[in-house]
C-alpha cells in the first residue's frame, strides 16, 4: 500500500525473505545452545529468570522480538528495542567465583548474544537448503546491525559480513566454557518439563528437534559440552531433510500461528510483499 511504513528492514531486504522460513525455530534453539557457552552471558539469564519454568516464554519473547523488528512498523520495532534496553539496564548478575557484580547490558555480552543468533540463523537456513549466495549472506549480517542497535549496541562495533563474524568467533572462543548454567540449559532442551501425557510426544518429536539443533553447532561447541554429535555429513543430511519437510507445510498455514507478524505486514503493505526465497537475487 502506498505510503505504508515498511519498517526497519523493508520487503527488499534479505532479512524479510529469510525470517519467514520455518527453520528459524530450529535456528533459535541452536542459538540458545551456543549462547549458553558464554559463562557471563548465560549467568545473566539464569540469575534473572526462572529459566526452567519460563524457557518457552523466553523463546516466544525472542521470536516475537525478531518478528516485530523484521515485519512490524518502524515505531513498533523502536518501541520493542526500547523495552529490551530498559529491562537489560535493570538487571545484574554475580560471578560466583570472584563475587563481581556486572550488568547484563555489557556491550561484550550483548554482542555475543547477537552474533550467536545471527550465526545460527544463517547456518541453519543455508544448511537446510535455503538458497543464499555469499553476497546475500553478507547483506543479511550487515542488515542486522539494525537489530544490534535496537538492543543497545553501537552498530560500528558489530560484524558486517561473514569474514568479520568468523573473526569475532575466533576471538571470543577462549572465553567459552560449558559451566553449570550451560549444562542446565542443555538438560532443559533435551528434557523440557512436559505434561505426563505428552512425554511420548516430547521423546519422539521434541528430542529430535533439540538433537538436530545441537548437531548443527560447530565442533568446538560439541567439545565444550562433551556430548557426542552425529558426523558432519549425517548432520547435514538431517538438516536438509528437515528443511524439505517443514517447507512442505503451506506458508499461509504456518503464518497463521500467533503472533502473525507476516500476515499483518502483508495486510499493511500489500500481498506482493509476501516473503519468499525466490525474491532474492531479482
Amino acid at each position: 500500500m502506498t505510503g505504508a511504513d515498511p519498517g526497519l528492514f523493508t520487503p527488499d531486504s534479505v532479512t524479510w525473505q529469510v525470517h519467514g522460513d520455518p527453520m528459524m525455530w530450529i535456528a533459535g534453539i541452536r542459538a540458545l545452545y551456543l549462547q549458553a557457552l558464554h559463562p557471563r552471558a548465560v549467568r545473566g539469564v539464569m540469575q534473572n529468570s526462572d529459566f526452567r519454568q519460563d524457557a518457552w516464554g523466553r523463546l516466544m519473547r525472542t521470536a516475537n522480538f525478531v518478528g516485530t523488528t523484521t515485519y512490524g512498523t518502524t515505531e513498533a520495532a523502536e518501541r520493542a528495542g526500547a523495552r529490551v534496553r530498559k529491562i537489560h539496564r535493570m538487571l545484574t548478575a554475580t560471578d560466583p567465583d570472584t563475587g563481581e557484580r556486572y550488568g547484563v547490558d555489557e556491550p561484550g555480552l550483548l554482542l555475543w548474544v547477537h552474533c550467536a543468533e545471527i550465526d545460527s540463523y544463517l547456518h541453519v537456513l543455508r544448511g537446510s537448503g535455503f538458497r543464499l549466495t555469499d553476497a546475500e549472506a553478507d547483506r543479511y549480517i550487515a542488515e542486522h546491525r539494525q537489530s544490534a542497535r535496537l538492543v543497545g549496541l553501537d552498530p560500528g562495533t558489530v560484524p558486517a559480513d561473514r569474514a568479520e563474524l568468523a573473526a569475532y568467533f575466533e576471538k571470543v572462543r577462549p572465553e567459552l566454557a560449558a559451566g553449570p548454567e550451560a549444562r542446565e540449559v542443555d538438560d532443559f532442551l533435551l528434557h523440557p518439563p512436559t505434561h505426563p501425557l505428552l512425554v511420548p510426544v516430547r521423546e519422539v518429536l521434541w528430542r529430535r528437534v533439540a538433537q538436530l539443533a545441537y548437531a548443527s553447532l560447530p565442533p568446538y561447541a560439541h567439545e565444550l559440552y562433551g556430548r557426542p554429535a552425529p558426523a558432519p555429513a549425517t548432520a547435514a543430511r538431517q538438516l536438509r531433510l528437515t528443511g524439505l519437510l517443514l517447507r512442505r507445510i503451506p506458508a499461509r498455514l504456518r503464518w497463521q500461528l500467533p503472533p502473525k507478524h507476516i500476515l499483518r505486514a502483508m495486510a499493511r503493505l500489500g500481498p506482493d510483499t509476501r516473503p519468499a526465497p525466490y525474491k532474492l537475487g531479482r
